[in-house]
């Protein structure tokens, strides 16, 4: 397909940019921890003049042992009596003045959470985005996608207001800031795109897209899935000859690797990808090289981060790790303190460091979302490994999947339930438990005791019948949306949803 001369000009103009955007990032990445030193500073000065500031003596901090001592760890709910006032209308409370935007997001203990955004914060969620494709031009010298129609698969632009303050989701607020050199690129239309039923506007953007031109594809894997089943059922053709100019997937939320093969399968080849690590409180990282493991953690945003080891966080005093003693391989809880006026934040995910030259870590789950039933503690990263590598062995392609313990079976012993939608069931699926379960054991010496010592029995794989957890998602108003099945539960929440909706085979 010829390219228009405006369109090449587009492609050509983009690699001097990324280059420049490459140096930059690069520098402030070779000097971690001046770059978070000036960031905490600066936070700090700012900081001192607001409500939470004085309540917490922020004006005799004059290190990073100061404000361990004077701010304590919090989360949503603990953090909330500041935010509530902030939300009332309430000026300099958190942060100077009042935030742009609130970020409404989905709690768990608490309905809806309210996260702020500043005019300081805002830039960062949209510069992030942007850089991580132009690092991907830097690397690869690729850029004739630009040229092409964008898509990015993301919620309802339209914004509500509260005491002044524009609230919605993240991504429907990131699309008022689309550049204008890439609006006309961009799918699907703000009239399809302000659709709040998520299956409507999937089969909307189907319709408006399937005779475009579309280069770069963007969203949360399992959104994206349903759109490409949509777009196949549509054409009777492979994404990759609906479009035959698609190279690069743009991903956030989860891991992409459990996807993989089903998306390989249905695009017809295997098209390059940037993972990106975004949410309301904070664009965190992006992945920066494609053959390097991890996301390069955005230090020079705004952002000062602090870690806690996983398997000490519910101690009674744990200790505040900054990137100085932070260890390869090491599971760690995220705790960030910001230009939204969030204080020594826990934002609930947990990551792991996969380079200290420079930083890049990948996320490993949720300090919540675990199970320990039995005092195994298995976490994200360790089901998703066991996965892949069963997978890669048995030549299966999954949809979606979550694992629950089962306390009290009928029978027999205790047990780990996975429940998994295959698109592609394994020769074997005993086999495929075996290669499930050993690999558990090996990354998890917890489990393999209680296995060796009898108190679990090995796994068992139980089958979701097609679009069972769309069926399931939709049941619980959370399809579409910034929302994710669980990869693991400490409880049968969502198993017993899964059997009463008759989805289990």
């Amino acid at each position: 397909m010829k390219l228009s001369k405006i369109t090449s000009l587009k492609a050509l103009i983009a690699k001097p940019f990324a280059k420049i955007i490459q140096l930059k990032i690069n520098n402030w990445a070779s000097k971690p921890f001046d770059t978070q030193q000036k960031v905490f500073e600066d936070l700090i000065s700012v900081g001192a003049l607001t409500q939470f500031g004085k309540d917490h003596d922020f004006i005799s901090i004059n290190s990073y042992k100061d404000f361990q001592e004077r701010v304590p760890v919090r989360d949503y709910e603990a953090l909330r009596p500041y935010v509530d006032r902030v939300v009332s209308g309430e000026q300099n409370i958190l942060w100077k003045g009042k935030p742009i935007y609130f970020a409404k997001t989905s709690g768990t203990t608490s309905g809806s959470k309210f996260i702020p955004i500043t005019k300081e914060s805002m830039p960062s969620h949209v510069e992030a985005a942007r850089n991580a494709i132009l690092m991907y031009v830097a690397e690869t010298g690729k850029s004739n996608f630009v040229s092409g129609k964008m898509i990015f698969l993301q919620g309802s632009p339209i914004l509500k207001e509260k005491n002044g303050i524009k609230l919605g989701r993240l991504s429907g607020i990131v699309a008022h800031y689309v550049p204008k050199y890439l609006q006309k690129n961009r799918l699907p239309s703000l009239e399809t795109n302000c659709i709040d039923d998520w299956e409507t506007k999937v089969d909307a953007i189907v319709e408006e897209t399937v005779n475009e031109d579309m280069t770069i594809i963007s969203g949360i894997p399992s959104w994206v899935q349903m759109y490409f089943e949509k777009l196949i059922e549509r054409t009777g053709k492979k994404i990759g000859d609906v479009f035959p100019n698609f190279d690069l997937f743009i991903f956030g939320g989860v891991n992409y690797e459990p996807y993989r093969a089903k998306f390989e399968e249905m695009i017809g080849r295997r098209v390059d990808s940037i993972e990106l690590y975004p949410a309301s409180e904070g664009f965190f990282a992006f992945q920066d090289k494609q053959n390097e493991k991890g996301m390069l953690l955005q230090l020079a945003s705004g952002i000062f981060y602090e870690f806690i080891k996983a398997d000490e966080f519910f101690d009674e005093a744990p200790a505040r790790l900054t990137l100085e003693h932070v260890k390869l391989s090491t599971n760690y809880v995220m705790i960030i303190s910001t230009n939204a006026g969030l204080w020594a934040y826990n934002v609930g995910d947990t990551v792991e460091f996969t380079s200290l030259d420079p930083f890049r870590v990948v996320v490993t789950g949720r300090i919540k979302h675990f199970i320990s039933a039995f005092g195994e503690h298995v976490i994200g990263k360790e089901v998703e490994q066991a996965l892949e590598e069963a997978l890669h062995h048995n030549e299966a392609i999954i949809s979606e999947f979550t694992v629950a313990p089962q306390i009290n079976p009928d029978v027999d012993l205790p047990y780990h339930e996975w429940f998994i939608e295959f698109e592609k069931e394994p020769e074997s699926m005993a086999s495929f438990a075996i290669n499930i379960d050993r690999s558990l054991q090996e990354q998890n010496s917890y489990y393999l005791d209680l296995i060796q010592g009898k108190i679990l029995r090995p796994l068992k794989i139980s089958t979701i019948k097609k679009d069972g957890f769309n069926t399931y998602m939709r049941s619980q108003g959370k399809l579409g949306g910034q929302n994710k099945i669980p990869r693991l539960s400490n409880d049968r929440k969502i198993a017993d949803s899964l059997y009463s909706l008759n989805l289990v085979n």
